[in-house]
């Protein structure tokens, strides 16, 4: 049972597909779903656009065409101390940070569910953790010497820790601020991951996400982020899915 390796940009795959062997097309739900087998694994490969609805019906997409599992692998703003740009966050949670029915609700709380944070699967996510453990250890073999300057990228770290989701490109200081005051656990903010989340729990697939800091979420995140979406982001890619499909099953 195939391995689904979603995103929602381009640049956060570059190269994936290149590498797939036997590579087939099916096209789904206005997407494009390419099934093959990498690294000698079977695996899906989806984009599934910005924002949460786009990534909800995406993951369900990969859950019709037999996924087994479904790993993001993507960019964010970070939010946690000591969480800098070039770092990988792997999630333990997610929670949408823009999700807000009070005072029907707490606020957070998805209504019909009982819950704000869903789940990071735990033993897929300690092998993403393994996976992006070894791709930081070997940081500086990926880029050139002007790529690491440009965006800081010697001594970058993994992370566990909590993902917050929301449709709003977090891109100012105190918009950041305010999301560090509301979820203090939270060490990165994207567009996607929660709705993910929440959909392979509603399919009872396994769900991990890895999330490659591109910014700080701060007033400099429109300048930073295409930037290093462009140089950085596929290349962490390659990098973090080799090291887990030597990890999964072959069949």
């Amino acid at each position: 049972m195939p391995t689904a390796l979603l995103s929602a940009l381009p640049e956060e795959q570059a190269g994936l597909r290149e590498l797939l062997e036997r590579p087939v097309r099916h096209r789904r739900a206005g997407r494009d779903v390419w099934s093959g087998r990498l690294h000698g694994a079977p695996v899906l490969l989806a984009l599934s656009g910005i924002g949460k609805v786009a990534a909800a019906v995406t993951a369900t997409t990969l859950a019709g065409l037999g996924a087994r599992r479904i790993v993001f692998t993507g960019v964010a703003g970070g939010l946690g101390p000591g969480v800098k740009v070039g770092d990988l966050v792997v999630a333990t949670g997610c929670v949408q940070h823009d999700m807000d029915a009070s005072p029907l609700f707490p606020r957070h709380e998805v209504p019909g569910y009982g819950r704000s944070v869903f789940a990071a699967d735990d033993g897929l996510s300690a092998l993403l953790s393994r996976a992006c453990e070894a791709v930081c250890a070997r940081a500086a073999t990926l880029f050139d010497a002007e790529t690491i300057a440009r965006f800081g990228l010697a001594g970058v770290r993994a992370h566990r820790g909590l993902l917050a989701s929301g449709d709003r490109f977090v891109a100012s200081a105190g918009e950041a601020a305010a999301l560090r005051g509301a979820l203090p656990g939270a060490l990165a903010v994207d567009m996607e991951s929660a709705a993910v989340a929440q959909a392979c729990f509603d399919h009872g697939l396994p769900f991990a996400a890895v999330r490659t800091v591109s910014d700080r979420a701060d007033d400099a995140a429109h300048v930073d982020f295409p930037a290093f979406a462009a140089a950085v982001a596929g290349r962490y890619a390659q990098a973090v899915v080799a090291e887990l499909s030597g990890m999964l099953p072959k069949a």
